[in-house]
C-alpha cells in the first residue's frame, strides 16, 4: 500500500535511538486522515494532538493524552508522541510497552488546582496506605497523586528531548500550617512516580519544578535514568527499594533539597533493600535559582542563602531495608551539602564505594557517613550495620568549617572503611575552645552533620568506628585552626598512612583509641599506640 505516510509520524529515528519495541507484526500507523493501514516498516506512533489534544496550555488536554496512551497500549505498545507545544494535564496512567517521547519544545505541565475557570478536578487522590505510613513522610507512601504515575508495569520509556514543567504541583506542605496540602482533593505533588515497575528507562528530557519529588521510584527494578536536566523546589529524584540502577550523566539544581536521593524506606509495607546501583557522571548543585540551570542563564542564589543550600547525594534518611552494593562516581557537588551514607532505622549498609569526585564551596560536612538508632518503623527491627566503604580520589575545597564525620554507636560501631587520596580544604578559623568540645550524643536524632553542632576537627571527626585505614590524605585549612587535622573517639583498628596536616597544626587528638598506627608522613612521627587516652600527636 503507497499511502504517503504525514510527516509527524516519520520517525524512525526515535525508536532507533530509545530503543522503543513497537515492532509489532500487523500494528496499525494512524494516518493523517485518522484512518489505519498495516504498516511496512512495523512502527506505531501515536501523536496526541490526533486524538484532541490541543498544545495550548490552557486547555486540559488530559483526555487526548491519556487515549493516546491507551490505544498504544491496546495496539501492544508503541510511542505516545508530543509534538512541539504545550500541553496542560492533571494525571496521566503510564501503561507496559508504551513509551513516552517528548519532542523538541514540547513541555507537559502540571495543571494548576483548580484549573482556570473552574471549581473542580484535579490529580488522582492519593491511596489509602496501612499501618506503616507513619514510617517515612507523606510524600513516600503516595504514587497517584502525581502528574504521571504507573504502578505494576514493565517495560515503560519516557524520553526527550522536551520537558516536564510542575507548575501546579505542590511542594508537599501548607507553607502556614506545615501540614501534607496533598490531603487537599485533587492535589498532586510528584512530577513522575512509579511503584513496583520494572524495565523503565528515563533518558534526555528536564524537570522544572518536580514539586515534592521529580522522580519518586519505589521498588522500581532495572532503571536507567540517563541525561536528565532538572532544576527543582525539592527533591530531583527519589530511589526508593530499587534494584538493579544505573543514574548518568545527570544535572540536578535543588536548593531546597537533595538532589539524587537513594533510599530503602517501608512504603512498600515490608524492608526492601536498594542494591546495584551506580550514580556516575553527574552535577548536583544548591546554589541556582530555580528555572535558570535549564534556561542557561545559571543565576546564583542571592547571597542570603548562602549556607542553606541542600542538593546533594544522599543515602537515607530513610533506612528501613538497606543500601548494598553501591558505587557513586565521577561526580561533581558544588555550593551544596556533600555526600552522606546513613543507616538510621535499621538498615544494613554494606559495599559502598564513593570516588573520583570533586567538591567545591560544600555548606555542611564534605562527607557523613552516621550509623544510629532513630529507628522509625516496626518495633522489631534491629539496629543496622554500616561496613565496607571506600572512599577515594576525592577532592575538596572551600567547604564550611564542619569536618567530614563518621559516627556510629557504642556496640554498633561502623566498620572496614578505606579512606585514600583525599585533599579537603576546609574553611578554618576555630579557636582552641572549640578544639576541647566534646559533641553530645546524638544516636536517636534526625541523622544530619549539624545535629552535634561544632565539632573538635578541621578535617575528620571519628566516633565508634572499627578497622580504619586511611592514606594519603591532606586536611588543609583557610585559615589558622586550633583544632586537630583528625579527631579519634571510640576507634578500634586505626591506621594512618602519608598524611598531611596545616603546619603547626595537631594532627590526632586520640580520645580513646586502640591499636592506633600512624607512619610515613613526612612532618609527622611514626607512632604506633596501643591505647591512648586523650593523647595528641
Amino acid at each position: 500500500m503507497n499511502t504517503p505516510r504525514d510527516p509527524l509520524f516519520d520517525r524512525r529515528h526515535i525508536l532507533k535511538w530509545a530503543g522503543a519495541s513497537a515492532a509489532f507484526a500487523g500494528v496499525p500507523v494512524l494516518t493523517a486522515a485518522g484512518a489505519t493501514h498495516p504498516a511496512a516498516s512495523q512502527e506505531a506512533f501515536f501523536d496526541i494532538r490526533r486524538y484532541g489534544a490541543t498544545g495550548d496550555g490552557k486547555t486540559l488536554d488530559t483526555k487526548a493524552i491519556q487515549s493516546a496512551i491507551d490505544e498504544a497500549e491496546h495496539a501492544g505498545g508503541g510511542t505516545v508522541l508530543f509534538p512541539a507545544g504545550m500541553y496542560a494535564s492533571y494525571s496521566i496512567h503510564l501503561k507496559s510497552n508504551v513509551a513516552i517521547y517528548l519532542d523538541q519544545g514540547a513541555t507537559l505541565l502540571a495543571a494548576s488546582v483548580p484549573l482556570e475557570g473552574t471549581t473542580s478536578g484535579g490529580y488522582d487522590a492519593a491511596e489509602p496506605q496501612g499501618a506503616w505510613e507513619p514510617y517515612q513522610d507523606y510524600g513516600h507512601n503516595h504514587w497517584h497523586n502525581s502528574l504521571l504515575w504507573g504502578e505494576n508495569l514493565h517495560d515503560v520509556s519516557i524520553l526527550g528531548p522536551g520537558r516536564i514543567w510542575g507548575k501546579g504541583l505542590s511542594r508537599g506542605h501548607d507553607r502556614d500550617t506545615d501540614l501534607p496540602d496533598t490531603t487537599k482533593p485533587g492535589v498532586g505533588n510528584k512530577a513522575i512516580a512509579l511503584k513496583l515497575c520494572r524495565n523503565v528507562t528515563l533518558s534526555d528530557f528536564q524537570i522544572l519544578q518536580g514539586g515534592w519529588f521529580g522522580i519518586l521510584a519505589t521498588g522500581v527494578d532495572n532503571l536507567t535514568i540517563d541525561n536528565l536536566r532538572i532544576d527543582t523546589n525539592r527533591d530531583g529524584m527519589d530511589i526508593d527499594c530499587c534494584r538493579n540502577v544505573r543514574v548518568s550523566n545527570c544535572t540536578v539544581n535543588s536548593p531546597y533539597d537533595d538532589a539524587i536521593c537513594p533510599k530503602s524506606s517501608f512504603a512498600l509495607g515490608y524492608p526492601r533493600s536498594t542494591e546495584n546501583l551506580t550514580i556516575t557522571n553527574c552535577f548536583v548543585t544548591g546554589n541556582y535559582e530555580i528555572g535558570s540551570v535549564l534556561d542557561g542563564t545559571w543565576k546564583p542564589m542571592p547571597p542570603s542563602f548562602a549556607g542553606r543550600a541542600t542538593g546533594r547525594i544522599k543515602c537515607g534518611t530513610e533506612s528501613n531495608g538497606g543500601f548494598r552494593n553501591l558505587t557513586i562516581s565521577n561526580c561533581v557537588f558544588e555550593s551544596c551539602r556533600g555526600f552522606a551514607l546513613e543507616t538510621a532505622d535499621g538498615a544494613i549498609v554494606e559495599d559502598i564505594v564513593f570516588s573520583n569526585i570533586a567538591m567545591r564551596n560544600i555548606t555542611q560536612a564534605p562527607m557523613f557517613l552516621f550509623l544510629g538508632s532513630r529507628m522509625r518503623g516496626p518495633k522489631d527491627a534491629a539496629i543496622g550495620t554500616l561496613r565496607r566503604v571506600i572512599l577515594s580520589n576525592i577532592v575538596s575545597s572551600h567547604a564550611g568549617q564542619l569536618p567530614s564525620l563518621m559516627v556510629g554507636i557504642a556496640g554498633h560501631p561502623i566498620e572496614d572503611v578505606k579512606i585514600s587520596d583525599v585533599y579537603l580544604h576546609q574553611r578554618g578559623g576555630a579557636d582552641a575552645t572549640m578544639a576541647a568540645i566534646q559533641p553530645p550524643i546524638k544516636e536517636n536524632a534526625y541523622p544530619d552533620p549539624g545535629i552535634y553542632g561544632e565539632l573538635p576537627a578541621s578535617g575528620f571527626y571519628f566516633r565508634q568506628v572499627r578497622n580504619l585505614e586511611v592514606s594519603n590524605v591532606e586536611v588543609a585549612t583557610e585559615a589558622t585552626d586550633a583544632r586537630p587535622a583528625f579527631c579519634l573517639q571510640d576507634v578500634e583498628g586505626a591506621d594512618f598512612f602519608r598524611v598531611r596536616v596545616p603546619s603547626g597544626a595537631i594532627a590526632f587528638d586520640l580520645r580513646a583509641a586502640r591499636n592506633f598506627r600512624s607512619f610515613g608522613s613526612l612532618s609527622l612521627p611514626d607512632a604506633r599506640l596501643d591505647v591512648a587516652e586523650n593523647r595528641k600527636i
